[in-house]
């Protein structure tokens, strides 16, 4: 016998043996339902006071039972079979202890996320089907057609059966149309224990991502480790996600495997985490080949452990004795394809990273010194180094638009030509994979003369934007680097605050402040110098030249032995006069 689905917590074994009687209903193809199924789904209703939904097939056949509350409707089972080319072939009946026939949100918002081809609720009183209220698509996709409520022994069976006819090619008319536009995913945030801050950051990285967001949840308690949010709340979500015909949920943290796992189990839609809606941005967003090697990397490591399988107790990795048995599961040789691949990427970023070295060693034999723009995702870095360079980069006012690390050079009055080099955007829970990733990329950072830390002064979340900023510059340990505080987009703020040691407050867009940034740029550039003394022999010509670009205050006695050079240098020089 079929089995009975939905909350049986509670129930006799008899009562719960009646429920599944109910799989052995026919109906003909010329019947909406039949006064025998309604009067059986009453008394039932009346015995457990609880509601009951049947979902019936074109040809008639009971393909589901399942029995909730009045408050709770099991419909995440069913929704997987949404019909993406038309109506999903399938006839909802419910009932409704509290005895009104109304279509709720909820049912109307199942009846269009599912494509079902009919949603009906039965009102019951008294242990007795009374009035029965029909809900079908309507003239488009996001609207409902509502029939009734009809007396339960005046139910116009042919002209309901004509109606999911007439609704089926509606619908497959209206899905052809849709298919020819770009229609984003209708997505809900859910976050636990989360600001209103973080969530509307969670927002725009949806937005970014291309999905449309139509609802926020959030939920105040200790992490469930099975679901997150809680058994209790996942199902709240579940008819949430039904009344708003929800595409998918986005979670505001990195979940675990399981919670993943039982959420989509529970929700019957696609659920991501901030990782990987983070890592599908860097991917559509990254253009050099560095780039996607990086991205490629960060999405395979997120996924190796989240494959789902036998585990590890039936692999067949080895040979010989104790090794035998039915060979290796297919997802045993996904995860071997996968660590050869990420051993592989790992080795071609090793090669690019290395050709950047090269370029960076050429660049500081010749005494080029270096400023990284670092800070967080759309503080405007790519703005800035558009406005000191024009470097025609592409900038735009959304979440990670550029990742590719992207160097111009700049002359700098008093220091020469200088390189800046725009770095990736940090953000709040940064995914680990991608620090691992772009590890070589960030430690740009590190190696950098200045850090030009950039922040949005107009965001009311600056502050903890740059605390987020200096903490990822302390896990590259670049800390200790010279830095500037450029508090970017003035031209949205009223006034310009006082400026601070070592800040500076621009516009990017309009120009404001930039002339100040470049002095201060100069400033910090222009080496200490130190008094030194020394003798330098005539085959070391290159020492000398240094002396006399780098020095100041020189003075140079030619004797038989040697150069002696006295004059005012920076460190670096210093150490190479006495290596």
């Amino acid at each position: 016998m079929d089995k009975l689905h939905g909350n049986t917590a509670g129930l006799k074994a008899r009562i719960i043996e009646e429920l599944e009687q109910l799989y052995d209903f026919k109906l003909s193809s010329q019947e909406f339902v039949s006064e025998a199924l309604l009067e059986e789904m009453a008394r039932l209703t009346e015995v457990t006071g609880k509601e009951i939904s049947v979902f019936l097939s074109r040809g008639g056949k009971v393909l589901d039972v399942s029995i909730g509350t009045d408050k709770d409707v099991t419909l995440p089972f069913m929704r997987k079979r949404r019909g993406m080319a038309g109506v999903s072939g399938i006839r909802t009946l419910h009932t409704h202890p509290n005895g009104s026939p109304m279509l709720s949100d909820v049912d109307i918002g199942s009846l269009i996320s599912s494509r079902f081809d009919a949603m009906a609720a039965v009102a019951v009183r008294a242990g007795k089907a009374v009035s029965v209220c029909i809900g079908f698509i309507g003239e488009t996709l996001e609207q409902a057609k509502i029939a009734g409520p009809f007396y339960t022994k005046r139910i116009p069976q042919q002209a309901l059966m004509h109606e999911i006819a007439a609704a089926t090619e509606r619908v497959a008319r209206l899905v052809r149309v849709q298919e020819t536009e770009d229609i984003p995913e209708r997505t809900v945030l859910v976050g636990l224990n989360v600001s209103e801050e973080s969530m509307e950051e969670l927002a725009r990285l949806a937005e970014t991502a291309g999905a449309q967001v139509v609802g926020t949840v959030t939920q105040s308690r200790e992490r469930d480790r099975a679901y997150y949010i809680g058994k209790g709340k996942a199902r709240e979500l579940a008819l949430y996600l039904s009344a708003g015909d929800a595409d998918m949920v986005i979670m505001n943290d990195e979940l675990s495997p399981l919670e993943a796992r039982n959420l989509e189990e529970t929700l019957g839609v696609k659920v991501v985490d901030r990782t990987m809606l983070i890592l599908d941005i860097f991917a559509a967003h990254a253009r050099t080949r560095e780039g996607r090697l990086q991205v490629e990397l960060a999405q395979l490591q997120y996924t190796l452990p989240r494959l789902a399988g036998e585990g590890v107790s039936l692999s067949r990795l080895g040979g010989g004795i104790g090794t035998r048995g039915p060979g290796e599961k297919k997802i045993e040789i996904d995860r071997r394809r996968i660590r050869r691949r990420i051993f592989e990427l790992q080795k071609e970023i090793e090669k690019v990273t290395q050709q950047r070295e090269l370029r960076k060693t050429a660049r500081r034999e010749s005494g080029v010194r270096e400023v990284a723009l670092v800070g967080y995702t759309n503080a405007g870095k790519s703005s800035l180094l558009n406005a000191l360079a024009n470097a025609g980069v592409y900038a735009e006012d959304k979440l990670f638009a550029t990742l590719d690390p992207v160097a111009r050079r700049v002359k700098i009055p008093g220091i020469g030509e200088t390189v800046f080099i725009d770095t990736v955007g940090f953000i709040e829970k940064l995914p680990h994979e991608l620090i691992s990733a772009f590890r070589s990329t960030l430690e740009e950072t590190a190696h950098a003369d200045l850090l030009l830390c950039v922040t949005d002064a107009s965001s009311r979340n600056a502050e903890k934007q740059m605390e987020v900023v200096r903490e990822v510059l302390s896990s590259l340990h670049a800390e200790e680097t010279p830095q500037i505080t450029v508090m970017n987009k003035t031209d949205r703020l009223a006034s310009v605050p006082e400026t601070e040691r070592d800040t500076v407050y621009i516009s990017a867009k309009t120009g404001e402040g930039i002339e100040e940034l470049i002095a201060l740029v100069a400033e910090k550039l222009t080496p200490r110098l130190t008094s030194y003394s020394g003798m330098v022999g005539y085959d070391r010509g290159d020492l000398l030249a240094l002396v006399n670009k780098h020095g100041k205050e020189v003075k140079l006695d030619y004797s038989p032995e040697g150069v002696r050079v006295e004059a005012k240098l920076p460190i670096e020089v210093i150490k190479k006069l006495k290596g």
